[in-house]
């Protein structure tokens, strides 16, 4: 068990939280989250022992092991990756090393018998014979192959490092485990590999994430930092935003009666109930959803920006047609023979797992690179607006304002106030607005661009990866914004909720041409495993 006494931290006169009190017990997953800047990352530092709070107590139980997601993915260049997974139990790699070096002692002595003979002891109590099979498994789990177990950690790509650290983490059945955005980098096979493990992990697990999916899969608890404190509610991330949407439409109607309140808390919470992300905790889980009282439920004090795509013109029939495009980058051919007919309504997610394809067709489809070979044809009814992944020449060396800046895209040059309501909508309020585009984060600069697109009345939206850099609030009022667009899109994303509550079509590019199915995201998925399985049936 993990407890968490009284602990403060304050930044100048800046208060990230305060005498914050709570119990993390084993068998539970815990999502931590907050607004960007609420202090979700260094509070799992104070956790680890990486910082020191201004006040109160981290204390981990007698005997237990805490294992933290390492961020620095050059930390281990010489070492091969087998031995870095195992390096996740320190004191079992300590044991290893010593071991290893008395055997190879030329001049063996009896005292080294001795010391080797305690080694070889607590070797087998922290189960060292499975060591190596346990690295093993959990790197192929993440899609890390045989041939590269043995390699150093500098022959490796960046996605495979993540892999590896992450194995690290997971290694030794940890007591609490500790991870900040564990699916950064990792393809959907790793996720759902990853999403397996930890339902069925028995210790302690305290994550963030900005990927709803995969807190509404693993997490038994939601632990929200708000207001300077972390409260922790049951059930996932889900049932944690419609209950503080519930408590913000009970506060703002004081005049309803408590019995009615009740009645619609009731309601709510019978419907969550039965959807537990641990089947073997979904009784329990009940139990406790039940005991929710009003007083339980309670707004939060975020802000989701308003996300709005309004198209000035009804697109006709006739939308987009592909014919045969095909390109090839630096000797590599990353579309070929790409042809499709996008309809009325589509609304297309564009997966696979080579993100330069899918940026590709974009650029072509926008008229900023040319094909090798094959057509592109736009309908006359259609309109198109474009959010690119990378935003940088929009913002670089930029002098002007925000209300300036937004100005260039406005079709009917708007007057100031319009503009400033406009960002304000989008949470730059007051004199957030007449800061320089160029200073902005990363988040700030996808709000722009966002706002930007529904300036334009455009009803065909082409979207690369829209949610990077965002927060789960602003993730979430875009999903809803394309949830409710009247016009057609075409998208990438790595969000799994996010695709599976949007597309209503999956164009899947791959190194031998695409292939294309009119269903759901998770239907695709299934429909893909499927196959896979039917395939490994006749070989």
């Amino acid at each position: 068990m993990l407890t968490v006494s009284n602990v403060s931290l304050r930044y100048g006169d800046r208060k990230l939280f305060e005498d914050v009190n709570i119990k993390f017990t084993p068998g539970n997953c815990y999502g931590l989250i907050g607004a960007n800047g609420a202090g979700k990352s260094t509070f799992l530092k104070i956790l680890s022992g990486e910082i020191e709070s201004q006040s109160g107590s981290v204390h981990l139980g007698p005997n237990e092991r805490l294992a933290v997601l390492k961020q620095n993915h050059f930390e281990y260049e010489e070492h091969e990756a087998l031995k870095v997974v195992i390096m996740g139990h320190a004191r079992l790699y300590e044991v290893m090393q010593e071991k290893d070096a008395i055997y190879m002692k030329a001049d063996f002595t009896d005292e080294d018998g001795m010391k080797a003979a305690e080694l070889e002891g607590e070797f087998a109590e922290l189960n060292g014979w499975e060591a190596e099979s346990e690295a093993a498994i959990l790197l192929k789990g993440l899609g890390i192959g045989e041939e590269l177990h043995s390699k150093k950690m500098a022959d490796l790509s960046g996605s495979e490092k993540v892999k590896v650290l992450l194995a690290q983490a997971l290694f030794g059945q940890p007591d609490v485990l500790l991870l900040d955005e564990p699916t950064n980098h990792l393809d959907i096979k790793a996720i759902q590999w990853l999403e397996e493990f930890l339902i069925n992990f028995e210790n302690t697990v305290i994550v963030v994430s900005h990927d709803r999916h995969f807190l509404n899969k693993v997490c038994t608890h939601i632990a929200d930092l708000d207001f300077g404190k972390i409260q922790i509610y049951v059930g996932n991330y889900d049932f944690w935003y419609e209950s503080s949407q519930l408590a913000q439409r009970m506060a703002s109607d004081q005049n309803k009666k408590k019995e009615e309140k009740i009645k619609e808390l009731q309601a709510f919470i019978a419907r969550f109930s039965a959807n537990a992300s641990k089947s073997k905790q979904a009784t329990s889980r009940k139990k406790l959803l039940d005991k929710i009282t009003l007083d339980d439920i309670r707004p939060s004090s975020r802000r989701y920006p308003y996300v709005g795509f309004t198209p000035e013109r009804e697109i006709g029939n006739d939308l987009l047609r592909v014919e045969g495009i095909s390109k090839t980058i630096d000797g590599v051919k990353v579309l070929d023979n790409i042809s499709f007919i996008m309809n009325k309504d589509d609304k297309i997610a564009l997966v696979g797992t080579n993100e330069i394809a899918k940026t590709t067709l974009f650029k072509i489809l926008m008229g900023e690179m040319e094909a090798d070979s094959g057509t592109f044809k736009w309908g006359i009814t259609t309109s198109q607006a474009y959010f690119p992944k990378d935003n940088s020449e929009f913002f670089e060396n930029s002098e002007l304002n925000l209300v300036d800046w937004l100005r260039q895209f406005s079709p009917n040059d708007q007057s100031e106030s319009f503009l400033r309501g406009f960002l304000g909508r989008m949470l730059f309020s007051g004199e957030e607005v007449l800061k320089k585009a160029s200073v902005l984060s990363g988040g700030e600069k996808v709000r722009c661009m966002l706002s930007k697109m529904m300036l334009s009345g455009s009803n065909v939206l082409l979207l690369d990866e829209p949610t990077n850099h965002l927060d789960l609030e602003s993730i979430t009022a875009v999903n809803n914004g394309l949830i409710n667009f009247k016009g057609s899109l075409i998208f990438a994303s790595h969000d799994h909720q996010f695709i599976q509550t949007i597309a209503n079509r999956i164009i899947e590019i791959t190194p031998n041409g695409f292939v294309d199915k009119q269903m759901t995201y998770d239907e695709y998925l299934e429909n893909a495993e499927l196959q896979k399985q039917v395939a490994a049936m006749y070989k």
